[in-house]
């Protein structure tokens, strides 16, 4: 009796424990970002609104982020990050994944493009995000390259055979950025944020070493002047809601023309914050019929 009742116990964890392998009819959506902040800075509003829909949304930090701090370094700043990840994809309704990968050594090597590879697939992914491959960063720049390399690889049977290829590409996008070379970012797909915004900032207040400290371009000096202390929650809150409305802000009106297309006139010309997304050739091209499908946000009032 005891045994059988251990056996159920068993089978009801797994069973558990799998439940987002299933097909259940949502989607999965699988955010790559060079370290421990980049995806949930680029998607995090988005990401929030697919979650509350039902749909599976993981965060992936391809580095461990260990050099991204003026004050420390190594094992321990890698785990801050890793938890602080956490504590943010807990606050949006997400998933997070940190990947074991030196901070500022990230190579396209076809080790790491298997290892994305099986991420994806792993995943079951419908829709795949990442950074462009022009950028300021190497790893960010390596980030696009891997995401590149892998778009049609995760169709095919016999790389990393152990994980079974996704049966159609997924769609494969790109984040925003602001460089012009060798051709500025051009969005495809404008999401309003406005109902997901203070959300966000719930989520990007959890990364206390990066969104306060500044990260590897912090100094004692910068947080003494430029933050309020940690102690004064209220006033921090406040300071990161400027800088991040700020950022959304200008990101829905330089694309303002793309909102009103997606949503009407009268609903696009009022977004206050958006994120947008550019369709990677390499990947399943999208119908707009098909966008609309996969970012189900449209017809919402």
């Amino acid at each position: 009796m005891i045994r059988s009742l251990l056996t159920l116990i068993v089978c009801l964890a797994a069973l558990t424990l799998h439940a987002e392998d299933r097909d259940d009819g949502k989607l999965r959506i699988i955010v790559f970002g060079a370290h421990p902040d980049d995806a949930e800075y680029k998607t995090a509003g988005t990401a929030v609104k697919w979650a509350r829909l039902g749909h599976h949304v993981k965060l992936v930090s391809v580095t461990n982020g260990d050099i991204g701090h003026w004050k420390e370094a190594g094992g321990p700043l890698a785990q801050r990050r890793a938890a602080e990840v956490a504590a943010c994809a807990k606050k949006l309704g997400v998933t997070s994944q940190v990947l074991d990968i030196h901070d500022g050594e990230l190579l396209p090597t076809l080790e790491n493009r298997k290892l994305i590879t099986r991420v994806i697939r792993e995943w079951k992914a419908d829709i795949v995000i990442a950074h462009r491959p022009w950028d300021y960063h190497p790893d960010h720049r390596y980030v696009g390259v891997l995401l590149q390399d892998a778009a049609f690889m995760v169709t095919v049977p016999f790389i990393v055979p152990d994980v079974a290829p996704l049966k159609k590409n997924p769609v494969f996008l790109y984040s925003s950025d602001g460089f012009q070379k060798p051709y500025p970012f051009t969005p495809d797909i404008a999401v309003s944020v406005d109902d997901s915004f203070e959300q966000k900032l719930d989520g990007l207040h959890e990364l206390t070493s990066q969104a306060y400290e500044g990260g590897a371009s912090g100094s004692a000096e910068y947080v003494e002047r430029e933050v309020p202390s940690a102690s004064d929650e209220v006033a921090r809150r406040a300071w990161l809601k400027r800088r991040w409305g700020a950022r959304q802000g200008s990101e829905a009106e330089k694309y303002r023309e793309l909102l009103v297309k997606l949503y009407g006139e009268e609903r696009g010309k009022a977004v206050r914050y958006a994120e947008t997304f550019e369709v990677c050739e390499y990947g399943r091209r999208p119908s707009e019929k098909e966008i609309k499908e996969l970012f189900p946000f449209y017809g919402e009032k």
